[in-house]
């Protein structure tokens, strides 16, 4: 097993069963020497702390729950004309047509069934509408049946792939799991020294290389895992458009080398989304998910820029559980996806 010096930040690690160039990056990158970044400012920990998660979502989700509250907070009667306006609200938040269709369809049965009169009434008719959709999306992933377990993340460029991997890592680290990372974006060399800064952070394992093949790097990280008894492998991919056919051709083959390192393996897929994309995400979930069988989503950016409800468009055209939310760029930035709390933000519900 691999011994950490509880206070210098050191590692040591039998890595015999590491290919010579996996070797060499791993001192290259100090991970056999004092991190680098010990003892210096960190911007992203350096962050300040927020009340509260509902808090944070709400000003993430700002662009959509103004306008909310606009139509809401001026209170009066249930009419067609606020019908409208809200209908247009969830066209303009990334709802899409269907799942706005859907939504107004309950609104106007619950509004119907129980003789809702007033806008307040609506606004609460709409929550439950809303968790109704999202409710099948907010489920936890699962980690403990697998040993190592293997979760292979992929999307577009600049979706935040290798951001969340390093959220990921404290966030089971958190939970009491080891943790490995591989550097399975070979085609940007940013990348890879990205995810070493976020091992180093996390004082987490990077099994990298200088170049070559993607699924070599992870083949060599699965195999370390299975070495050191480590519970989470979080292995890196190169982003890629969901229309570059030979790309997602090569993305396929490095599931299936995953799944000779281990099989079973990957035992998640997640893909990652930018929430400021809208309904852009639903063609990248539909292409990725039909190459890789994708089990899980992670939803980036609701940091005050993206309005939303792509979450609803997704849950209806397309439905993947939504695993987790990133509302910044903090170590703690990235939470399991609850509804209630989701629909709460959205709304400008009180907590």
């Amino acid at each position: 097993m691999a011994a950490k010096a509880a206070t210098t930040n050191m590692y040591y690690a039998p890595f015999s069963y590491l290919s010579a160039t996996s070797k060499n990056l791993l001192i290259m990158f100090g991970f056999l020497k004092k991190s680098p970044v010990e003892g210096k400012s960190n911007p992203v920990e350096d962050l300040p702390k927020k009340s509260g998660w509902i808090s944070r979502l709400k000003t993430g989700l700002a662009r959509t729950s103004d306008q909310m509250s606009n139509l809401f907070g001026r209170g009066g009667k249930i009419d067609d004309e606020m019908y409208e306006e809200l209908e247009a609200i969830l066209v303009t938040a990334d709802v899409g047509m269907n799942a706005t269709r859907f939504l107004l369809a309950e609104l106007r049965g619950q509004v119907k069934a129980q003789r809702l009169t007033e806008a307040s009434q609506l606004k609460e008719a709409l929550a439950h509408g809303l968790i109704k959709l999202l409710k099948p999306l907010a489920l936890p992933l699962e980690t403990a049946l697998h040993n190592p377990c293997v979760i292979m993340l992929a999307g577009v460029n600049g979706a935040g792939k290798t951001t969340s991997i390093g959220k990921l890592a404290k966030y089971f680290q958190g939970q009491g799991k080891s943790v490995l990372l591989a550097a399975g974006d070979t085609f940007r060399a940013a990348a890879r020294e990205q995810l070493m800064e976020w091992g180093a952070r996390n004082n987490v394992t990077v099994i990298a290389q200088q170049s070559g093949d993607a699924a070599a790097v992870i083949f060599d990280a699965v195999q370390a895992a299975q070495a050191r008894k480590i519970d989470i492998v979080l292995a890196d991919t190169a982003g890629r458009l969901s229309t570059q056919i030979h790309l997602m051709e090569e993305i396929k083959k490095v599931k299936r080398v995953i799944a000779k390192a281990l099989p079973g393996a990957p035992h998640e897929v997640l893909l990652v989304l930018d929430a400021n994309t809208g309904q852009n995400a639903l063609s990248q979930v539909k292409a990725f998910d039909d190459a890789l069988a994708v089990t899980g989503l992670i939803l980036t950016k609701l940091d005050g820029t993206a309005k939303g409800g792509v979450i609803a468009a997704i849950a209806k055209a397309h439905p993947i559980p939504l695993r987790f939310i990133g509302v910044g760029e903090g170590l703690d930035d990235l939470r399991p996806f609850v509804a209630e709390d989701f629909v709460a933000a959205l709304l400008g519900l009180e907590e």
